[in-house]
């Protein structure tokens, strides 16, 4: 999977390097996680909170820019994030994931103590289950960096990503040294880490190209971009469809299709020019195996399927789309291909629409 990155600081979304000085910084984030959103999980970083750049009440400029942007798409949030209390509250407010920094690291451990904060991980994996949970191993030199990477604590990055494993679903590695340089990310230390655990590993930090995505892809870990997608280096599109296995699934993968509220649609199957197609028009394609071409959903009933967004599974060999059916979506005029009468549109998918267009736009 690939992660686009939308860092905040002041107001804005920036990109730093060596998560120091300013590279660049936009005021279109609405636009950028609808964008985003297409394509993976979207990680919203709160610099500030970080840094501790916090009023009295424990905001920052950010603050109420990132609630907005938990209503618009999948998002993981990380920044400060050091006590449950606050992790709670970001899961309530639509956080899918928090990422844990600083907080997690005991800095200074007396002997027979943990290298963790154990106490404060074990209340967070009760309070809000552990699958919600990311542990940033971010290093400096090999080791362990925290207070927004000020910091290294005497923890190499393999021990500490071994203890870490046990209280979160994925850890999430950056190259600080390569941070915002566009040089391409530590492949050595990405490897290792890989090997050494068994969770989910975020490689970030440095990454520069669609080959070394997709070699990051096929060592099985995920990617998360920051400076590579905001200078147009990659594109999420291509590196999507890079990252799909279709040596595996025989040239054509199968593509399932449900509505915004998980009800099953269709079920057809794209080569990578349909995917292509999907993205740049928006609306879904499939390469049809009976017409020898592509064909995009509705061409002749103009009942299309609007993309929202698209999701791989873990073999990176099927895709689940979410999309918006403008109609019936199967030949016989039911509204699914599985089952239910012509214009069968639930009263409960009615509800969710309504329900969620209010969520996003209050």
């Amino acid at each position: 999977m690939v992660i686009a990155s939308i860092d905040m600081k002041d107001g804005h979304v920036v990109q730093l390097k060596n998560g120091k000085d300013l590279v660049l910084q936009r005021d279109d984030a609405d636009s950028l996680i609808s964008e985003f959103n297409k394509y993976g999980e979207v990680a919203v970083i709160d610099l500030d909170q970080a840094l501790r750049n916090t009023d009295e009440k424990g905001n920052t400029k950010n603050t109420e820019l990132l609630k907005h942007l938990l209503r618009r798409g999948n998002v993981r949030v990380g920044g400060g994030i050091r006590d449950v209390k606050k992790a709670r509250e970001l899961i309530s407010l639509g956080a899918e994931k928090v990422i844990i920094g600083s907080a997690a690291w005991n800095a200074n451990p007396k002997p027979g103590e943990s290298i963790l904060n154990v106490e404060f991980l074990e209340e967070l994996n009760k309070t809000i289950g552990k699958q919600r949970v990311i542990i940033s191993v971010d290093a400096i030199g090999g080791k362990i960096a925290v207070k927004g990477w000020t910091e290294t604590v005497d923890i190499s990055l393999i021990e500490g990503a071994k203890e870490a494993e046990k209280y979160c679903s994925e850890l999430l590695f950056t190259c600080v040294e390569k941070e915002g340089c566009m040089q391409g990310t530590d492949m050595d230390s990405v490897r290792a880490l890989r090997q050494a655990v068994k969770c989910r590993v975020v490689a970030a930090g440095g990454v520069n190209s669609l080959e070394q995505i997709v070699e990051l892809e096929k060592m099985g870990c995920d990617v998360q971009l920051g400076m590579a997608l905001y200078t147009g280096v990659v594109s999420l599109k291509d590196a999507f469809i890079g990252c799909l296995d279709f040596e595996k699934a025989g040239g054509l993968i199968p593509v399932i299709a449900q509505s915004p509220s998980g009800e099953v649609l269709m079920l057809g199957f794209a080569n990578k020019e349909a995917f292509e197609k999907s993205f740049e028009t928006g609306r879904l394609t499939f390469f049809s195996r009976t017409k020898n071409r592509l064909w995009t959903k509705g061409e002749e009933s103009h009942h299309y399927l609007d993309l929202i967004k698209m999701r791989v599974d873990c073999d990176r060999d099927t895709v689940l789309a979410t999309v918006f059916p403008n109609g019936g979506v199967c030949h016989t005029g039911s509204y699914t291909c599985f089952g239910s009468e012509p214009d069968a549109k639930s009263n409960l998918e009615r509800l969710y629409a309504t329900v969620a267009e209010r969520f996003a736009n209050p």
